[in-house]
C-alpha cells in the first residue's frame, strides 16, 4: 500500500519523538552514565539518518513541541553531566551532535568547560571550521573566558603548522576583551620564526604588542634575535639587544650567546670576545656552551694563544673547563702542527679535575705521529690502553706506519704486540705495511723474526686477519723453511 509523503513524515516525526521521550525519561530517572551514553548514541544515529533524508529540518519545530510537552522538568540533565558525556566521546562529530542537541533544550546553558573540551576535540581532529564556528558562538553567548583557552588554541595551531591562525589568535584574544599574556606572545613568536618567511610578521607582532599593553620579556627578545641571526641580519639582532637596556629588560646569558654564535659564524671572533668581556664586566657568568662556541671559533681562526688563555681563565671566572673545552683546544693545536702544545693541555687537565678521554688521546697521537714524534705517541698509546680505552685502528696504523717509515721495525712490532695483548686486532692495512718490512730483514736477525712469531701466536688465538697480508708473509715463511732445510 502506498503511503503519501505527508503520512511518511508524520510517522518519522512520531518515531523521533518517541526516541527522544524514551531518552529523556532515562535521564530523569538518573540512570548511569553508561546508559546515558548508549541513549545518546542511538539518538544521534537516528538523527543523522533522518537528517540525511532531508526530514529533520522540515519537522524540527514539531519535534521540539512534542519534546517540550513530554516533560515539564529539564530533560537533558545538568551541564556537568552533559560535559562528561561530551568529554567521553572519541568522535568529535558525535560530541558536536550531543552539544547541539543539548543546546536546543529549554532553560539549558552549556558551561565554559564544555566549550573548552569541544574546542580541543575539534582542534586535535583538525576540524578548524567547526572550531571557528564554536568560537563565534562562545563570543555571542558572552561566556566568561579565561586565557587558558587561547593557550590551547596557540598550541593546536602550532602543531597543525598553521602560523597564520596562531598569529590571528593574538588579535582574537583582544576581541574577547582578554589581554594576551607575555607567554602567549612568546609562543606565537616561536611558531612564526620557525618558518623563515614569517620572521617579519613575527617582528611586526612584537612591535605591535606594546600598543596592546603586552610587554615583551627577555625571552621575546631572544626569540627574535636568534631568528634574525639565523637569517644573517645580525644588525637587527644587535638593535634589539640594545633596546633591551632602554626598556629595562635585562638580557641573560642566552642573549649574549645568540649574538656571539652569530658573530662566530660570520668569522667575527673579535666581536664575540668583546661581548664576552662585556658579559663578565656586567657580572654574568658565561655557561659552558658560550665558552665552547668561543674556543671553537678561536681555534678555527688559528688564534690558539687566545684560545689557551681563555681556557685558563674559565675556572677563575666561575666555569670549570670540561672535556669538550679541552678537546677543542687539543684539536686546534694538532691541526696547526703544534702537538707539543697539545701535550701541555693534557697535562693541565688532571690538576683541574678533568681526565683525558678517548677523543683526547686519539687526537693527540695522530698529531704527534704527523710531526714524527713516534716515541711520545707510543707512550700515549700505552697510557690509553692501560686505562681501558680502545684506540681506533687508524691510531695504531699511523704509529706502526711511522715506525716502519723510519726503519724502526722492532718498535712497530712492539706496538702490534701491545695492542694484541689488550685485545685490539690491527687492521689488515697495518699488517700489509709491517709484514713486508719484516720480510726484508736479513735472515740472521733472529730477534725480529721471533717478534713476528710471537705476534702470529697472539693473533691466531683471536680473530686472525693477518692472512690478508698475503704474499709478503708467504715469502717470509718460504725463506724460513728453505733456511732450515739448508741447515740439514
Amino acid at each position: 500500500m502506498f503511503n503519501p509523503p505527508t503520512h511518511r513524515f508524520a510517522t518519522r516525526r512520531q518515531t523521533i519523538a518517541s526516541l527522544i521521550h524514551s531518552f529523556t525519561h532515562s535521564l530523569c530517572c538518573q540512570l548511569s552514565e553508561k546508559t546515558m551514553h548508549r541513549s545518546f548514541t542511538v539518538l544521534s544515529k537516528n538523527l543523522r539518518t533522518i537528517a540525511s533524508n532531508g526530514v529533520f529540518s522540515s519537522s524540527s519545530s514539531s519535534l521540539q513541541h512534542q519534546f517540550h510537552s513530554s516533560s515539564s522538568s529539564s530533560p537533558i540533565g545538568s551541564p556537568t553531566r552533559v560535559r562528561k558525556l561530551i568529554a567521553s566521546q572519541s568522535d568529535p562529530l558525535l560530541a558536536k551532535e550531543i552539544f547541539d542537541y543539548a543546546s536546543l533544550q529549554p532553560n539549558f546553558r552549556h558551561n565554559y568547560s564544555t566549550y573548552l573540551i569541544l574546542i580541543l576535540k575539534f582542534g586535535r581532529s583538525k576540524h578548524f571550521s567547526l572550531l571557528d564556528d564554536l568560537l563565534r558562538r562562545l563570543k555571542s553567548e558572552s561566556q566568561p573566558i579565561t586565557p587558558t583557552l587561547f593557550s590551547y588554541l596557540i598550541k593546536i595551531y602550532g602543531e597543525a603548522n598553521l602560523p597564520d591562525k596562531a598569529l590571528n589568535t593574538f588579535y582574537t584574544m583582544l576581541q574577547f576583551n582578554i589581554r594576551p599574556l607575555t607567554k602567549h606572545l612568546n609562543r606565537i613568536l616561536e611558531i612564526l620564526v620557525s618558518r623563515r618567511n614569517y620572521v617579519r610578521p613575527a617582528f611586526d607582532l612584537f612591535k605591535d604588542a606594546h600598543r596592546h599593553g603586552v610587554a615583551p620579556d627577555t625571552r621575546s627578545y631572544n626569540i627574535l634575535m636568534r631568528a634574525f641571526c639565523l637569517n644573517g641580519d645580525i644588525s637587527i639582532a644587535y638593535t634589539l639587544f640594545n633596546k633591551m637596556f632602554k626598556r629595562d629588560v635585562v638580557p641573560d646569558i642566552e642573549s649574549y650567546r645568540i649574538l656571539m654564535q652569530a658573530l662566530c659564524r660570520k668569522s667575527q671572533v673579535n666581536g664575540a670576545v668583546d661581548l664576552l668581556e662585556d658579559m663578565l664586566n656586567k657580572g654574568f657568568v658565561p655557561d659552558s656552551l658560550t665558552y665552547t662556541t668561543l674556543l671553537n671559533s678561536l681555534c678555527r681562526k688559528k688564534k690558539l694563544r687566545e684560545a689557551y688563555k681563555l681556557l685558563c681563565r674559565m675556572k677563575v671566572k666561575g666555569c670549570n673547563p670540561d672535556i669538550v673545552h679541552y678537546n677543542t683546544v687539543i684539536l686546534g693545536f694538532c691541526r696547526e702542527g703544534r702537538a707539543r702544545d697539545a701535550c701541555k693541555v693534557i697535562d693541565d687537565m688532571r690538576p683541574n679535575g678533568c681526565l683525558p678521554n678517548l677523543v683526547s688521546y686519539r687526537t693527540l697521537v695522530n698529531g704527534l705521529c704527523h710531526l714524527g714524534m713516534f716515541d711520545e705517541a707510543r707512550q700515549y698509546v700505552e697510557e690509553m690502553l692501560s686505562k681501558g680505552f680502545s684506540p681506533h685502528f687508524a691510531v695504531i696504523h699511523a704509529l706502526v706506519n711511522g715506525f716502519c717509515n723510519v726503519g724502526r721495525v722492532e718498535e712497530a712490532c712492539g706496538v702490534l704486540t701491545s695492542s694484541l695483548d689488550h685485545g685490539e686486532a690491527p687492521h689488515k692495512d697495518t699488517w700489509m705495511i709491517v709484514v713486508p718490512q719484516i720480510c726484508e730483514v736479513e735472515e740472521e736477525d733472529v730477534r725480529i723474526g721471533g717478534v713476528l712469531e710471537e705476534v702470529l701466536k697472539i693473533e691466531i688465538k683471536g680473530d686472525t686477519r693477518i692472512v690478508d697480508a698475503g704474499i709478503g708473509l708467504e715469502d717470509y715463511l718460504i725463506r724460513k723453511i728453505r733456511a732450515k732445510a739448508r741447515q740439514f
